[in-house]
């Protein structure tokens, strides 16, 4: 089963970072549901614009943490230069 790491774009401009294994649900998880992540439940509608795919949980997570540490600037960096990025509105 893959393992995703992601970073949101909420609606106030902030950036948020996760990991799951299923994309598609988590995100519609952050839009959409009463539980979950206090952070983008009040920060809603947000937009996926970077995933990653790693074959394990402990490599996901290791990455999370990796890419939590970044600076926002680093973050947008990487981002922008991912070749596979959806595309996004301006930060």
């Amino acid at each position: 089963m893959p393992h995703f790491v992601y970073i949101l774009k909420c609606a106030d401009q902030t950036l948020y970072v996760g990991s799951t294994t299923d994309l598609k649900k988590r995100l519609q998880q952050h839009n959409h549901a009463k539980a979950g992540a206090h952070y983008t439940k009040i920060r809603r509608p947000v937009i996926l614009v970077y995933s990653e795919q790693f074959a394990t949980l402990t490599e996901a997570r290791a990455r999370e943490a990796e890419i939590k540490r970044l600076t926002r600037a680093k973050k947008l960096e990487l981002i922008f230069k991912r070749k596979n990025h959806v595309k996004i509105s301006k930060f």
